[in-house]
């Protein structure tokens, strides 16, 4: 990079905290903060979950896939989470605009105390909150990982560059500068990776190129699965991701709680899943047809989409590029940030806290805001090890970690949403999580020798089968638990509840 990339890399991170200053004066209790009054565009929200799905991981450790393996990184990452998106359009997105329209809560996780018990609540709340904080960690390593290949800069300081930038704005601003800054960032991102597949194609021999290159690459590299990558691995991810997509690791819950409607959410996933079908395979063009154009020096290949970049772009263009990396990994860690400080400020400091309970919006606002800073600090510093031992490597977080350990947290929050599991209870979701996690240590760390697929698969299979299971042989059904899923099951019109009536930010609307 030189002055010229310098100046774009810089004048983004400017923007992005402008924005999140200008959102500032949008934000006037927590319901403005964490579900920006249930006020947001359904486009905006769709566009907005999209970008908070992924960040320079893709840059790194799937364009080290795609460069190994070729067309399965899209095939068996990027499409499944489209087919979850689009299972959740009608399954989970309406239910979840319910919790904030009909419940009046703040926190995805809030109307849990009611559904379970406040043990139930504080389990997931707080395992869920430890995997975030290793899970953001890979995604500041990614970034960092890039930094370094363009400036030189180290592992650390790349870290700390980013960290800070999206604290400013993810801080002040709230959801709504978290949606609008990923509206910037889609924008900044479609030009860059149109930029990208435009070089590649010219150095290639032009359009001819989207399929011409499978014949100069090894020929496992056109297969859907190949490799480690299997069938029975794109089954269990479809599995996960429709979870993990639909609102089980929470800020994507945030996206469809803050529309303004039940169909506006349904709207906002369609919207989701359509992205998600389409723009990955755009951006991971370049990385398939990497092996012809530039020689990875790293094992895993995480390097290969950067060397890519500079080889092929001009200075400005670069730093365009660049940009880009920023775009997804600000988006996706400055949803989780406001995910997290969500569930610990409305879920785990009330449990705690007494005084808590009975916040005023200022403190209450005041106490989000140092949770999000906090959050964010911690897993800056879990960033700088997740090279160590104890994770492996950036996608062996996300495959193994975030992917393996999510199931046993999700599972009891998204189909405790779900009328056919109205008969599981506390019972049924206590020891679903907990056995969840066990499994998730037994394949990985008891057994030797187990595929990524059952290290991966195992333990949200295991979450499922208890929770269904327990939930016939001990149902634990109450009028009260009864009386939340009819709230949050049926169609007709919303009853309102804390910052319903909030107004969204000028010039912004349906």
């Amino acid at each position: 990079m030189n002055g010229f990339d310098w100046a774009v890399l810089i004048a983004y991170f400017g923007v992005m905290a402008a924005i999140g200053w200008w959102s500032h004066k949008r934000v006037s209790d927590v319901s403005d903060f964490f579900t920006a009054g249930g006020r947001m565009p359904w486009w905006m929200s769709g566009i907005s979950h999209h970008m908070s799905g992924y960040s320079a991981v893709m840059f790194t450790g799937y364009a080290g896939i795609a460069y190994q393996y070729g067309f399965t990184s899209f095939a068996t990452w990027s499409f499944p989470i489209a087919v979850g998106v689009a299972i959740g359009i009608k399954t989970f997105a309406p239910r979840l605009n319910r919790l904030r329209s009909r419940l009046g809560v703040a926190s995805p996780l809030e109307f849990l105390k009611d559904r379970y018990n406040v043990s139930t609540q504080q389990a997931l709340a707080i395992s869920g909150g430890l995997l975030k904080i290793v899970d953001v960690g890979a995604k500041w390593a990614a970034i960092a990982t890039l930094l370094s290949v363009f400036t030189g800069l180290t592992l650390n300081q790349g870290i700390l560059i980013t960290g800070v930038v999206t604290a400013i704005y993810c801080t002040i601003g709230g959801l709504w500068a978290d949606a609008l800054t990923e509206m910037g960032q889609f924008i900044i991102q479609f030009i860059a990776g149109i930029t990208m597949l435009v070089a590649v194609m010219s150095e290639l021999g032009g359009f001819s190129s989207l399929w011409t290159i499978w014949d100069k690459l090894p020929a496992s590299h056109s297969h859907p699965t190949t490799g480690p990558y299997t069938v029975t691995f794109f089954l269990a991810f479809v599995f996960i991701k429709t979870f993990e997509y639909n609102g089980g690791m929470w800020n994507q819950a945030q996206r469809y709680m803050a529309t303004r409607s039940a169909a506006a959410a349904s709207r906002s996933a369609a919207l989701s899943a359509a992205l998600w079908l389409v723009w990955p395979a755009v951006l991971f063009f370049p990385m398939w047809a990497s092996p012809l154009l530039v020689h990875a020096k790293k094992p895993d290949a995480s390097d290969s989409y950067a060397l890519l970049t500079e080889r092929l772009l001009p200075h400005g263009l670069l730093g365009l590029v660049v940009v880009g990396f920023f775009s997804h990994t600000m988006a996706m860690c400055s949803s989780d940030a406001n995910a997290i400080s969500a569930v610990f400020t409305r879920d785990i400091l009330p449990a705690f806290n007494e005084r808590a309970r009975n916040w005023t919006h200022r403190v209450g606002l005041i106490t989000a805001r140092w949770t999000t800073i906090a959050f964010l600090a911690l897993s800056m510093a879990v960033a700088t090890q997740v090279s160590s031992p104890t994770f492996g490597s950036i996608i062996g977080v996300v495959i193994k970690w975030v992917a393996g350990l999510m199931g046993p947290i999700a599972i009891p929050f998204m189909l405790g949403m779900l009328r056919p599991w109205r008969r599981s209870g506390p019972t049924a979701a206590l020891v679903s999580w907990a056995l969840g996690l066990f499994a998730f240590w037994l394949t990985n760390y008891g057994l030797d020798g187990l595929s990524t697929q059952i290290q991966t698969a195992t333990p949200v299979a295991t979450s499922l089968v208890l929770y269904t299971v327990i939930g016939w042989i001990k149902p634990e059904v109450t009028v009260e638990r009864d009386a939340i899923l009819d709230r949050i099951n049926t169609d007709g019109p919303d009853v309102g509840g804390p910052g319903v009536a909030a107004a969204a930010p000028a010039g912004v609307s349906d």
